[in-house]
C-alpha cells in the first residue's frame, strides 16, 4: 500500500521457505547453476526440478549459491532488484519482482570495461541506484521510511546474465539463478533525494551512439522507491534486512538489450545523470576492472 492507502503493484507475497519441493531437487538445482556458471556452459531451466510457480524454493537455491559464493572469499555490497518493468517482465514471460544478491566483483567502475568473457549471454539494462545511509528493516516501511533511508542515487547500468540457455526462464528459473545478476556499473554523481523523484525522471539508453531504450521511472512498479519498499518488505521477511551501506539496483525503467563485443554504453537518467561503460572485445583478466 502506498502512503494513501492505494495498493502498489508488485508489492505481495513474501518469501516463507520452500513448501513442497524437497531438499535435493533444491541441492540439484543449484549443482546445475553451479556447474553453468563453472564451466561457462548454459544450463537447461531449473524448473523441472522447482515447478514453475514455488519462488520459496528457488530464494533456496538462491541461497546455496550466495553461501558457496561467500565461502569463496566474496563479499555482499547490496541488492538488486529485478522484473520490476513491464516491458521486461513481457520480455521475459514473468509477472513480478525479484531480488538477487549483489557481491563486490561484480562491480566494474564507471568508464571501465565490462568483461565479456567471463558471461554467458548478457544483456543490459539502464535504472536508478540508491546507496542506503541508514537500516531499512521495518517489516512494513511506509514510503516515508524508505526515502528517508536513502543517501543518495546515482545513475545504474545493470549487466543481466542468465546460467539459463536461451533465457528460457520462468520466476523460479531467474529468482534461483541469483536474479540473472552478473555485473553492475554505477554513475559518478550522486544526488539526494530532496533534489528529484524518482518515479518523474526519463531515461535513455544508448550503444555504440544508437538509442537502444527509453523509458522512466513509472516504468519501475510505479516508482523507484516503490520498488526499493518492496525489497524492504522482502528482506524483512527472509530475515535478511537491508542495512546502511548497501548499494540497491532498483530495476529496469526500459527495455533490455543485447550485449555485444566492443560496444560501446551510455545511460542518461534525467535529474540523476549519466554512466557509461565499454565491452571488451575479448576475454580479460578480472582482477583488472
Amino acid at each position: 500500500m502506498t502512503d494513501d492507502g492505494a495498493p502498489v503493484p508488485g508489492l505481495v507475497g513474501t518469501v516463507r521457505g520452500p513448501g513442497s519441493i524437497d531438499g535435493k531437487a533444491i541441492e540439484a538445482a543449484a549443482r546445475r547453476l553451479q556447474t553453468a556458471a563453472r564451466t561457462q556452459t548454459p544450463c537447461p531451466p531449473v524448473r523441472d526440478l522447482l515447478g514453475t510457480d514455488d519462488v520459496d524454493a528457488a530464494y533456496a537455491v538462491q541461497q546455496i549459491l550466495t553461501t558457496d559464493r561467500l565461502a569463496r572469499g566474496a563479499r555482499i555490497v547490496g541488492r538488486k532488484i529485478g522484473l520490476t518493468s513491464q516491458a521486461v517482465q513481457q520480455q521475459l514471460g514473468v509477472d513480478r519482482p525479484d531480488f538477487g544478491t549483489l557481491f563486490e566483483d561484480m562491480h566494474v567502475l564507471t568508464g571501465g570495461v565490462i568483461p565479456i568473457g567471463e558471461l554467458l549471454q548478457p544483456r543490459v539494462e539502464a535504472e536508478v541506484a540508491f546507496i542506503l545511509g541508514a537500516d531499512l528493516d521495518e517489516a512494513d516501511p511506509s514510503i516515508a521510511q524508505v526515502r528517508a533511508s536513502v543517501d543518495h542515487a546515482v545513475a545504474a547500468l545493470e549487466i543481466c546474465d542468465s546460467r539459463i540457455t536461451g533465457w528460457d526462464i520462468s520466476i523460479t528459473d531467474t529468482v534461483a539463478d541469483n536474479a540473472s545478476s552478473a555485473m553492475y556499473v554505477l554513475g559518478a554523481n550522486q544526488v539526494d533525494l530532496e533534489w528529484f523523484e524518482p518515479a518523474a525522471v526519463t531515461m535513455q539508453l544508448t550503444c555504440d551512439g544508437a538509442v537502444v531504450s527509453e523509458g522512466d521511472g513509472a516504468a519501475c512498479l510505479g516508482d523507484p522507491l516503490n520498488a526499493l519498499r518492496w525489497l524492504a518488505r522482502t528482506a524483512s521477511a527472509v530475515g535478511a534486512p537491508l542495512r546502511a551501506g548497501e548499494v540497491v539496483l532498483s530495476g529496469a525503467l526500459g527495455p533490455m538489450v543485447d550485449l555485444k563485443p566492443g560496444m560501446s554504453v551510455v545511460a542518461q537518467i534525467s535529474d540523476v545523470g549519466s554512466v557509461h561503460a565499454t565491452v571488451s572485445s575479448m576475454p580479460v583478466d578480472p582482477t583488472a576492472r
